[in-house]
């Protein structure tokens, strides 16, 4: 019944959507590989690469890759430092330059449960270099998340997540992610996830999909 109700309410906002012109009137998607691969008891390393586009399967937004080596102080915290690289496209139906950006980050992640619902949080810090219109810009930037994940059977996941992104500027606030979903376990190494998000920005906001697979290995 769950499953159900979620998929009938990304219906609807697919078809009230559709044969409008303006990005924030549009259901986009993202098309998502994310990896944790174990080394050691204590050392991971994380690679993502993600293509997303302003429509479901059409009109390119971004591609981004991120590459970041994870060392766990204790079971329950853990430190990311690594290296984004992305391709952005920053309009829609328009042609306009694209903009390329190099990026280093750190993330601190403390998880704990409650009952049988698992709560993380992150905090991410990014230096940005940035080449908007063959200029070089350098930008700082904070990330507050909190995932929740609950079990609703022994193979398939509910989660949801709230995340704030803000500058280091005079306009503090950037944007803010909300969303839910659901994870499917295939086996050892491989999780499926379907999922929605709404992403609010200063003076846009935008409706997202999210597909992807999650692959999880362990060489220790």
């Amino acid at each position: 019944m769950k499953k159900k109700i979620f998929f009938l309410c990304l219906s609807f906002i697919f078809l009230k959507t559709q044969g409008q012109e303006l990005a924030e009137n549009q259901v986009g998607a993202w098309y998502m590989y994310n990896g944790t691969h174990r080394l050691s008891e204590k050392i991971k390393i994380m690679t993502s690469a993600h293509v997303r586009y302003f429509e479901l399967a059409s009109e390119y937004q971004q591609e981004i890759y991120r590459l970041g080596f994870n060392y766990a102080f204790t079971k329950n915290i853990n430190f990311t430092t690594g290296f984004v690289y992305s391709i952005t496209d920053t309009s829609y139906k328009k042609v306009v330059p694209n903009l390329y950006e190099y990026r280093f980050y750190q993330d601190l992640h403390l998880e704990k449960y409650w009952n049988k619902i698992r709560f993380k949080h992150r905090i991410r810090l990014a230096q940005r270099f940035k080449r908007p219109n063959f200029t070089n810009e350098i930008q700082h930037r904070i990330r507050y998340g909190l995932f929740l994940k609950y079990p609703l059977k022994k193979n398939l996941e509910l989660y949801a997540f709230n995340e704030v992104f803000l500058r280091f500027k005079s306009q503090v606030f950037e944007q803010n992610r909300i969303g839910t979903g659901i994870l499917k376990k295939i086996d050892r190494t491989l999780k499926l996830r379907l999922g929605y998000f709404y992403n609010q920005f200063t003076n846009l906001e935008l409706h997202r999909i999210q597909l992807g697979i999650i692959i999880n290995t362990n060489h220790s």
